[in-house]
């Protein structure tokens, strides 16, 4: 149990070194961002639609007036 301890303790401040750390920022972190932003864009779309807005429909439309 207690080398089971010391591996999460190592784990952990290996965590929280590379998230103070700026340079530690990458590409990996960066995709979860840009995942995280979609996955609420398409949330935010949801409920409008569900509450009858069409958003595409409205795009769409709007693109096809020009």
């Amino acid at each position: 149990m207690e080398r089971v301890q010391l591996l999460l303790l190592a784990f952990w401040s290996r965590v929280m070194g590379v998230r103070d750390d700026p340079e530690g920022f990458t590409t990996a972190e960066l995709l979860g961002n840009a995942a995280l932003a979609i996955a609420a864009l398409v949330a935010i779309w949801g409920v409008l639609r569900i509450m009858g807005l069409n958003i595409v429909t409205m795009i769409t439309n709007k693109l096809n007036s020009f």
